[in-house]
């Protein structure tokens, strides 16, 4: 009995590599874009600042950062139940996010190879590290007794397509709110040791300087092309992503609250800063923002969060399959609304405004 509270069933390919997640729309996904588009772009108007980023990323200042100390070397099985299950889940959804930037920025820097001389070697010095991140969390999964097989993961997913501009939109944002989510928990278990239940958590303040700087990267891409940024559609694609990525970790965060719990986060009000901190960064980019300080904004996030889990409950009940997307419907339903609202929200306008800095 004490040995199934300490290592929850997990379903496996093989003895100790653990199954992929199934994918739903809150997974992390794997994404592919239009490379000849993306290789005909004209960077002349910032060149500099993209070469002052290239400098930055050849200097590789974590090269000697991501090695595993001493701490690691104990048993983990004092992290049970519950608890464990969701670290666990924690470490494999980072795991998928940092693979899935590996091969995405590996697969742009093969293609722009002697067509984009900058942004290739920007993408192949990005890929290093986002395959760094996600080795060194995959091989923090084994210390729990699972790992994931990476090849398999890069051939049974499934790949989502975007267009370069969705791709910049995306990986940007993406960047930047893992930064304000490392440095956050960095941060908080710098004033509470006591709840830094395991030694991954000191890597974190390095670990998001990478992601600080591949979110400026993105940044100077846009710049780069104003037609991303300057029109009626910038500012309605500007609101969609940003309302996606909030939401979506939103409603994550709320499901699992329980491992923001074990560190010592209220989860809710974690990710609450972390929102607004991404939101006020975006503005040194995105034409319009979210009014995410709003009353409104908040309690449809929680009305929306709280539909997520009575979807959650019904998935993990013993009702058959065809009865449970019945029951889901009035809770996605309300998911839909609550999300239309948001977006329908006023935005608040960049383009008068002075955009917060970090």
């Amino acid at each position: 009995m004490v040995d199934s509270l300490k290592k929850p069933t997990v379903d496996e390919l093989r003895p100790g590599i653990k199954a992929p997640s199934q994918d739903t729309i809150l997974t992390p996904r794997f994404y592919t874009t239009n490379f000849e588009e993306m290789a005909k772009m004209d960077i002349s108007v910032n060149e500099d600042e993209l070469q002052a980023i290239l400098e930055e990323f050849r200097a590789d200042y974590n090269r000697h950062h991501f090695v595993r100390t001493d701490e690691f070397k104990q048993s983990w099985d004092h992290i049970d139940g519950e608890t464990r299950r969701l670290f666990i889940e924690f470490l494999e959804r980072s795991c998928t996010a940092e693979f899935s930037g590996f091969l995405l920025y590996k697969e742009l820097s093969r293609k722009l190879k002697g067509k984009s001389p900058v942004l290739a070697e920007c993408f192949a010095l990005m890929s290093r590290d986002e395959a760094r991140h996600a080795g060194f969390l995959n091989k923090a999964m084994s210390d729990f007794g699972l790992q994931l097989d990476l090849g398999f993961l890069t051939e049974s997913k499934s790949y989502t397509y975007f267009a370069p501009k969705f791709i910049f939109y995306a990986t940007y944002l993406s960047e930047k709110i893992g930064y304000w989510r490392y440095i956050t928990i960095y941060r908080h278990l710098e004033s509470h040791p006591e709840n830094r239940i395991y030694p991954i958590f000191r890597f974190f303040e390095n670990w998001c300087q990478d992601e600080n700087r591949h979110g400026d990267f993105f940044d100077a891409i846009m710049q780069s092309q104003p037609q991303f940024l300057n029109d009626w559609k910038a500012r309605l694609w500007s609101r969609f992503f940003l309302l996606s990525v909030f939401a979506t970790m939103y409603l994550n965060d709320i499901q699992r609250s329980g491992f923001y719990q074990s560190i010592g986060l209220d989860a809710r009000e974690y990710d609450l800063h972390v929102i607004q901190k991404t939101n006020e960064t975006a503005g040194r980019v995105f034409p319009v923002i979210l009014n995410v300080d709003h009353p409104k904004f908040v309690e449809l996030m929680d009305k929306s969060a709280e539909a997520n889990l009575k979807i959650s409950a019904i998935s993990s009940s013993n009702a058959p399959g065809w009865l449970k997307s019945i029951q889901k419907l009035p809770h996605v339903a309300t998911i839909a609304v609550n999300l239309l609202r948001l977006y329908l929200m006023k935005p608040i306008d960049m383009t008068t405004q002075t955009g917060a800095v970090l």
